[in-house]
């Protein structure tokens, strides 16, 4: 068995002539190939469930077999387990490829029931570099994918352009170098650079859900499993990876919306800025144990890019959530509407431009790199027992926040702000945690019962903000009725902050 590591990035046809002339590309022609592709799976999806992707590839005259199975996939780089051998159309000889012998035989049983679910119809264009002391394969693909379930009438397509950099020889890190120097431009310079973006996606991942009919939908916080025994350092990258899996995928969800459309489905943002704030939550919570230069560098780097995000979010909400339960009808609401709508849309614009910046992509290539020289560093010795530190730093966080309670208490806007972004820091911190804690402390019912008003609250303070410049008579009704209801959630806060007193209390 063949070991297969590569970086897959996403890339946009309005960037494919720059990436051409980079000198790397340019300087060689590249191969050319038409790849046919089908893969196979049972009609319930044994594979699938599996993570298993068998696949029959037709190059030129020759059939391929390939077989790949589940690996690990984060930040765009995945490394899994691939056999492939030549083969005839049709055959499916799983013993003459496949050396583990109990796969083998798994597939050949399923052989049967095997039926072609979707294809893959691309040509790549390919070059070998030798890049920082490894060989390395680019490979651009330009085609579509195509399925025809039996349950519908129709044919679904949907189109293919990425580029992959798989590792021939040599190390991972050469990978996100080489991306890093093709995504700064032929120039060198970023501003004029190539927007390239880690995936996670492989073909096969999109072709089930073609098949399926599944539509992308808005990527949240997976639990996290860290081991009790573990190093605080590798910990933290696990953490790492994992929010910047959660970034990805809701920034590539997002994209997938035309910018002159409709605006895409707002949960994108939201989850991409939950994403961002999990990150520097985990800077903070394991700075003890990281370099001094890397913590404050990425701290303030993923903070810039929360702050890119936040207008939309911020409009998104007051056109989602507060202008549908306290407008009413007639022109005057009508001529809000469409003043929030537009104002709503040039944040949402301003944020797609953000991310689709090669400045944007670029840094996280850099994170991903950093976050592999630091898994790589040997572990420090004297390092805490994770459990006991987990337990201890989560009880110093609950003191923290007792403090903004208190503060909170006089129910000023700053303060209750504060206790906001305390709540949050805790609640991602015992996220993080969680799996290192005794059942009994892995509750945090109060804690969202509490984020929920205190966001609430945030969120009527910043629509009057962004309403005070709105066309009146209706932009002061709005106002009026959002001082009505900034009272009725006010009154719920003196409860909140005792529950939250009594569930700190108990972590004493």
């Amino acid at each position: 068995m063949a070991q297969e590591t590569e970086l897959k990035l996403a890339l946009f046809a309005r960037d494919l002539p720059r990436l051409l002339a980079h000198p790397l590309l340019a300087a060689q022609e590249p191969q050319r190939q038409r790849l046919l592709n089908t893969y196979f799976d049972t009609p319930d999806l044994v594979l699938m469930r599996q993570r298993i992707a068998v696949r029959e590839r037709r190059v030129g005259r020759r059939t391929l077999l390939t077989v790949k199975t589940a690996g690990a996939s984060a930040g765009g780089l995945s490394r899994r387990g691939e056999w492939e051998g030549p083969t005839q159309t049709g055959e499916l000889d799983f013993p003459s490829l496949v050396d583990d012998a109990a796969l083998a035989r798994a597939l050949t049983r399923l052989k049967p029931r095997l039926v072609p679910l979707f294809r893959t119809d691309f040509t790549r264009r390919s070059w070998l570099l030798n890049h920082d002391g490894a060989a390395i394969e680019v490979a651009l693909d330009e085609g579509r994918i195509t399925t025809r379930p039996a349950d519908t009438r129709g044919t679904r397509q949907e189109p293919i352009l990425e580029l992959e950099l798989e590792l021939k020889s040599g190390p991972v890190d050469a990978l996100l170098d080489l991306a890093h120097t093709l995504a700064l431009g032929p120039q060198g310079w970023s501003a004029q650079g190539v927007w390239l973006y880690p995936s996670d996606r492989s073909k096969a991942e999109r072709g089930l859900a073609l098949f399926l009919g599944h539509t992308p939908e808005p990527l949240r916080e997976a639990p996290l499993q860290l081991p009790a025994d573990g190093d605080p350092v590798q910990a933290f990258c696990s953490t790492a990876w994992a929010c910047l899996a959660q970034l990805q995928g809701n920034v590539l969800g997002l994209l997938q919306t035309p910018g002159t459309g409709p605006l895409p489905d707002p949960e994108y943002i939201h989850q991409a800025r939950v994403a961002l704030r999990r990150l520097r939550t985990g800077l903070r919570l394991f700075r003890p144990f990281l370099p001094r230069r890397f913590s404050a560098h990425w701290s303030a780097h993923w903070q810039t890019a929360a702050g890119q995000l936040g207008d939309a979010r911020n409009w998104d909400v007051l056109a989602t959530t507060w202008l549908p339960q306290l407008l009413g009808e007639g022109p005057q609401a009508a001529s809000l509407t469409r003043w929030v709508d537009q104002a709503r849309g040039e944040a949402n614009q301003r944020a797609r431009q953000a991310l689709t910046g090669p400045a944007f992509a670029l840094g996280q290539l850099a994170f991903a790199r950093a976050l592999l020289a630091l898994q790589g560093q040997a572990p420090r010795t004297g390092q805490p027992a994770l459990t006991d530190w987990a337990h201890a730093t989560l009880q110093q966080r609950h003191r923290s926040l007792q403090r903004e309670v208190r503060l909170a208490a006089r129910q000023a806007a700053t303060e209750r702000h504060e206790l906001r972004i305390e709540l949050k820091k805790l609640r991602y911190a015992q996220s993080f945690l969680s799996s290192l804690l005794p059942p009994k402390r892995r509750g945090g019912a109060s804690l969202k019962r509490a984020q929920d008003v205190l966001g609430t609250l945030n969120d009527l303070h910043t629509a009057q903000a962004l309403l005070a410049s709105a066309p009146p008579p209706a932009g002061r009704k709005v106002i009026g009725r959002l001082h009505e209801l900034m009272a009725v959630h006010l009154a719920e806060l003196p409860g909140v902050q005792q529950q939250l007193l009594r569930t700190i209390a108990a972590w004493d």
